[in-house]
Order: C-alpha cells, then sequence, then structure tokens
C-alpha cells in the first residue's frame, strides 16, 4: 500500500480488486505526516471524518469516475465545513457549502481533504506571498514551488494526492505544474463554474486541475466541469472529451525574434526538443512574432484588470490593508490610482490587440510554448520580488485575456535533470484536442511521474 502510485487507473483498478478507500484515506494522512512540509496544507479535514465518507461511498461503483480518489483544493475555493482563507488570516471565513466544482467532484465519488497554500489572493507566480509557512519546491528546494497554487501543486507532487484543484488568471495553474514535473489543465474560461471561488479576476479567472497524468487531469475536468445557472460567467460547452490523438496539426510557436529566455539556454534547448518530438509525431511547425502576445500579457498587472483584484477585496484593502502580505497589496493597490476611464482605455486596447492577434490564431492549429521561460529560485524572489515573478508568466498571461484553454504538460528532462515542460493552448472549447497531444507529449517522453519516481503506467503509454 505505502508504494502504490496515486494514480486514477492504479486505485480504480484496487478498488475493483477490493481495496478499501478507507485504507487509501489513512494512507493519505501517513504520506502527508510523511512529507513533514507544514507548508502544502493550511487545513486538513480530520482523518476521521473523511474515513466516514469513504465508508459511505459504500461498495466499489464504477459508474462513479472519481470513485474514493482523495483530493486537495486550493484555499480560494470552498469546501463546507472548512476554512477559505485566500492565504489571509484577516479574510478567513467559514464555508457553509460546496463551492459548484467541489459539489461535483463529491458527486463523482472524490473525497476532499483539505486545503492547500497560496499566494495570497492568487496574487502570483512563485508561491512565496503567503503569511503561511511556504511549501517547498517538490524536486528541489531551493526554487520557488510556483505560485499561485503553491501547495495543490506541490501536493500532486509528492503523491500526497491524485489530483488538486487550483486556479488560474495569469498561469497560477501552469506555472507551478512545470516548477514540479506535473500536469496543469487551465480549461476553457466558462467551462468549470466559478461559483464558491474567491475571485481574483473574476472575468478571467478559473479553476484549474494538477494531475501527475494527462489522463487523471482531464478525468477530473469531466467530472467537474458543467454549466451553472447561478456563475454569470459560466458557459454551455458539449461535455469534455479527449479526441482521439491527430497528425497534420500545425503548431504556431515563438520564432527566434520573439523567444524570450532570460538568459536560460538550457531551457530553450529543452524547448528545440520538444519541437522536435511534434515534427515526429506529423505536425508542423509555424514559427510566429509573439509581440502582439506579449503586448495582450502586459495589460493584466500594467493595465485596469489590476482593479478586479482591487474589486474582490475592496473592504480589506480600505479598511485593513495591513493585513495583506506586503507584496499583494503594492500590487493590488495600484487600483487606488486607477480612474473608469483608464479601464474603458485598456478594454478598447485589449480589442484592438485582439484584433492583431487574430490572424496568428487563425494561421494555425493551436500553439505550443514554454510553459515557464527560465526557474528561478527562492533567493532571487527575496532580492525582486517583482522582475522573476514576471518573467515566469510571460508565456501565460495572455492566454486568459484572449480566451484561450491550455495545458500544461512534463516532456523529457532537461540535459541539467531539471523538469521539461511546455504549454499547449487553442481556442476555447478545444479542451479535448490539446489534450490528446500533450499525453502523446507525456507519453513519448516516459519521465517519472512528478516527484515520487513512479513510472509512467505501461496502460497509458499503451493507449497513447
Amino acid at each position: 500500500m505505502h508504494t502504490l502510485p496515486f494514480t486514477l487507473a492504479r486505485l480504480s483498478a484496487a478498488y475493483a480488486s477490493g481495496l478499501s478507500p478507507k485504507a487509501v484515506v489513512a494512507e493519505t494522512y501517513r504520506r502527508i505526516a510523511e512529507a513533514a512540509d507544514p507548508g502544502i496544507f493550511l487545513h486538513l479535514a480530520e482523518e476521521e471524518s473523511v474515513a466516514a465518507a469513504a465508508d459511505a461511498l459504500g461498495a466499489y461503483d464504477p459508474a462513479k469516475p472519481l470513485y474514493g480518489i482523495p483530493f486537495a483544493v486550493k484555499d480560494n475555493i470552498d469546501v463546507a465545513g472548512m476554512p477559505t482563507t485566500c492565504a489571509c488570516p484577516a479574510f478567513e471565513y467559514q464555508a457553509a457549502k460546496d463551492a459548484f466544482v467541489v459539489a461535483r467532484l463529491r458527486e463523482a465519488g472524490a473525497l476532499p481533504i483539505g486545503k492547500t497554500n497560496l499566494d495570497q489572493f492568487a496574487t502570483g507566480l512563485v508561491g512565496l506571498r503567503s503569511p503561511y509557512p511556504i511549501p517547498k519546491n517538490a524536486l528541489d528546494p531551493a526554487i520557488v514551488p510556483g505560485g499561485s497554487s503553491s501547495g495543490s501543486a506541490v501536493a500532486v507532487a509528492r503523491g500526497l494526492v491524485p489530483f488538486a484543484l487550483g486556479t488560474d488568471t495569469a498561469g497560477s495553474g501552469r506555472v507551478p505544474a512545470a516548477l514540479n514535473n506535473i500536469v496543469g489543465l487551465k480549461p476553457s474560461l466558462g467551462s468549470l463554474s466559478a461559483s464558491g471561488m474567491v475571485p481574483a479576476c473574476r472575468t478571467l479567472d478559473t479553476i484549474s486541475i494538477f494531475a501527475l497524468t494527462v489522463e487523471d487531469a482531464f478525468a477530473a475536468f469531466s467530472a467537474a466541469a458543467g454549466y451553472d445557472e447561478a456563475d454569470g460567467y459560466s458557459r454551455a460547452f458539449p461535455p469534455p472529451v479527449m479526441e482521439a490523438p491527430a497528425a497534420g496539426y500545425a503548431i504556431g510557436v515563438p520564432d527566434a525574434a520573439s523567444r524570450r529566455f532570460f538568459g536560460d539556454d538550457t531551457q530553450e534547448a529543452s524547448f528545440e526538443a520538444t519541437l522536435a518530438v511534434l515534427e515526429r509525431l506529423g505536425h508542423r511547425i509555424l514559427p510566429l512574432d509573439f509581440a502582439p502576445f506579449y503586448r495582450i500579457a502586459s495589460l493584466l498587472y500594467d493595465g485596469a484588470w489590476v482593479a478586479e483584484r482591487y474589486a474582490g477585496i475592496e473592504d480589506l484593502m480600505r479598511d485593513r490593508p495591513e493585513a495583506l502580505h506586503p507584496v499583494t497589496r503594492a500590487i493590488i493597490g495600484r487600483a487606488e490610482s486607477l480612474r473608469a476611464v483608464d479601464v474603458f482605455r485598456d478594454i478598447y486596447r485589449l480589442a484592438d490587440l485582439k484584433r492583431a492577434a487574430a490572424p496568428l490564431l487563425s494561421a494555425v492549429d493551436l500553439l505550443c510554448v514554454p510553459t515557464i521561460p527560465r526557474f528561478v529560485t527562492t533567493a532571487e524572489i527575496e532580492a525582486d520580488p517583482i522582475g522573476p515573478n514576471s518573467q515566469l508568466g510571460t508565456y501565460t498571461n495572455f492566454v486568459n485575456l484572449i480566451d484561450l484553454c491550455g495545458i500544461a504538460v512534463p516532456v523529457a528532462a532537461r540535459a541539467d535533470g531539471r523538469p521539461g515542460n511546455v504549454t499547449l493552448l487553442a481556442p476555447a472549447g478545444n479542451d479535448g484536442r490539446i489534450a490528446a497531444l500533450a499525453s502523446l507529449l507525456q507519453a513519448d517522453a516516459g519521465e517519472p511521474l512528478g516527484a515520487t519516481g513512479w513510472a509512467l503506467e505501461a496502460p497509458l503509454l499503451a493507449s497513447a
């Protein structure tokens, strides 16, 4: 039991053979204790209560796709009976009911076990902007864990849970995946309800999924997806289906002039190696000038969208600004100098920039980008909390502003042994297409899962 890989395929097979979900709950809590990282979880449910929920599932039911699967929840998403803090003690409240997505996952048989750490109010890509202990990167404690969904990513990478919920506005569901050698699925906006989620930027936010494999991430996404009448930004997409892998895609990538790796030649070589794999799989690589995407990205923090972050915590910013992390307060506080006219001007600017980027998107079937341009250390962030954090968002910040879906996927390790990871992007509604290709990339690389040392399972390789 102690060596059982926590993947959906292995756990489902074990349940079908008679394993008790209660035993998996006990093993989950044993692994959490063994990890001995107080920065991962901000709140853990009592083991007895989760064991009781596991007992209540009854006999193994294959009709429940997530039967007996423990999962973690980023602490800006409500779980009934647990506190929601957004990594700000002054903001804490007790959730009276589950977020829509959490309720859907429970209905599918999954078991929420606790709330995970994050960059406060989901503002950051490093995972260090929290007043609580900082979760350690699962592979190298000198490297930032990534944010804002730091605890969720580390929990998955260490094999504590098979999947975890994050959120993603600027890359918070993708950057931590790259830094911890796991999958980060950022779905089409509106496909996962935001009811019960504390927003960062409500018009751009989505709940995201972390998992060790593409298949596991997509299974959790499929169970959680659904139209929610109570969420004004929910959209009625068809049920998610992973498409059969296909060849012959035109895949847009940053051209030589617009690539940004900030001196990390090893990361650039890793990206080139992945492009060679895509060509070997039968796809055509089309270099594009990414300058329009970078101009769009600049609006997220340098434009009026920072006012959305202010809107979510206006009372706290006005009445108790000292309760916020200093970096969080400084970033969100920029909104106080904005006027209504600034918001409209940036809305118009975004419309013009979208028009400029449209020919690039129409020329390809999907995009492939490095998930991160380089690795960032905790020491760098201590010296400069803003600059390296911004660099991490190079290939992520523009995505939600132009309504793309994305999936960050592990690829072959870099020459220095650090994990390789790329992100596939496509217009909203193409989640199944990019997941299918991501599965092929993960299978081709065949790297161990997260920081667990577990091998990519033979059935996954065979099916891919």
